[in-house]
């Protein structure tokens, strides 16, 4: 890894615990998220480290790195291997392509509306 992605990993985590605290604060809505949270996350059908491996694959696909930052850390903390985490990755990989696949299926039906008819391949 390069100094540069722990620079910004770092910062990410520096900002996230800076605004959080400033939030909790001064922002009653926010209170109410981190318990919402905390129920989210709490052991019950659903291990915290399967929840948090559910989370590091939503986090990938959209996008948020503060989200990866903390969900990956979190899984970790959770008892989480890099083996399991990376099946995570590997998760929201293909659930990040799969919506690709079924919007193809509309290309699918474009092309047989407008394909010449003596072309049947």
């Amino acid at each position: 890894m390069t100094d540069k992605f722990k620079e910004k990993i770092n910062g990410i985590s520096i900002d996230r615990k800076r605004s959080n605290a400033y939030l909790l604060k001064h922002s009653k809505v926010f209170k109410d998220y981190v318990k919402m949270g905390e129920t989210a996350f709490a052991e019950g059908k659903l291990s915290k480290k399967n929840k948090e491996l559910i989370a590091t694959a939503i986090s990938v696909i959209t996008n948020c790195e503060s989200c990866m930052d903390w969900h990956i850390h979190e899984a970790f903390q959770a008892g989480a291997s890099e083996g399991e985490i990376m099946e995570a990755v590997d998760v929201a990989i293909h659930m990040g392509v799969g919506p690709i696949t079924v919007n193809s299926r509309f290309a699918v039906h474009v092309i047989e509306h407008y394909r010449p008819k003596s072309n049947n391949s």
